[in-house]
């Protein structure tokens, strides 16, 4: 076999689509972060044809320039959470509204092969609208986000992507420094709530969109 690690994606992206879709989420594959932004912003967000559109903290929705093509696009009423001229009250609104916007789009910090969704947050803004409020959800998945089960997830949670957005966000929490969870109780620690989502409901208000790169945390 000429591309072995390229056939190994392909077949764990395929099995994990069959299993999110086996849970009612609509999935689609895409091969790139370019193709990824084209089918979101060519094929879903027209089909659901929303009037509002706002998002959560997401490496992976700003990786794919989605987040560039959306917020000046006169089609949509726009709530950019990540406005940073905002004063620290204005922002922590901003999050409320969104909460009732037609489409949110963001990521998840782990996907099992099985087909959930395992997430752990600061605020919690991101899982909140993950489970009601929108009436769209959008999750952009880099495939280095794929785990086997709900206990690779917390794993893969706690002593990666928590520790890096604790670095990336120059928090003081101790995990920034040893690389893995401390279980502390630092004033900046951003592991709070944490939501495991086993099925889409109703049945395909989550959408994702699996991406054949590394992308993310």
């Amino acid at each position: 076999m000429d591309n072995p690690i390229d056939e190994y994606w392909k077949l764990c992206l395929q099995r994990t689509q069959k299993a999110l879709e086996a849970n009612n989420f609509d999935v689609y594959v895409a091969d790139n972060k370019n193709l990824a932004k084209k089918i979101a912003y060519e094929t879903i967000i027209p089909a659901i044809a929303p009037q509002t559109i706002s998002w959560g903290g997401s490496i992976t929705f700003v990786g794919t320039r989605l987040y560039e093509a959306l917020k000046n696009d006169p089609r949509y009423t726009v709530l950019d959470t990540y406005d940073k001229s905002l004063s620290p009250e204005q922002s922590l609104e901003r999050r409320r509204e969104s909460l009732f916007v037609d489409l949110f789009i963001t990521g998840t910090n782990a996907i099992t092969e099985t087909g959930q969704l395992v997430n752990l947050d600061m605020i919690g803004n991101r899982i909140a609208a993950l489970t009601f409020g929108p009436k769209t959800v959008l999750l952009l998945v880099g495939r280095n986000k794929i785990v086997p089960d709900q206990e690779a997830a917390v794993k893969r949670i706690k002593n990666y992507a928590a520790p890096v957005n604790v670095m990336r966000l120059d928090k003081k929490s101790p995990c920034g420094k040893t690389g893995r969870c401390e279980n502390c109780s630092s004033p900046d620690r951003i592991c709070n709530t944490w939501t495991i989502t086993e099925k889409s409901f109703p049945k395909k208000r989550v959408k994702i969109i699996l991406i054949n790169e590394d992308m993310g945390f």
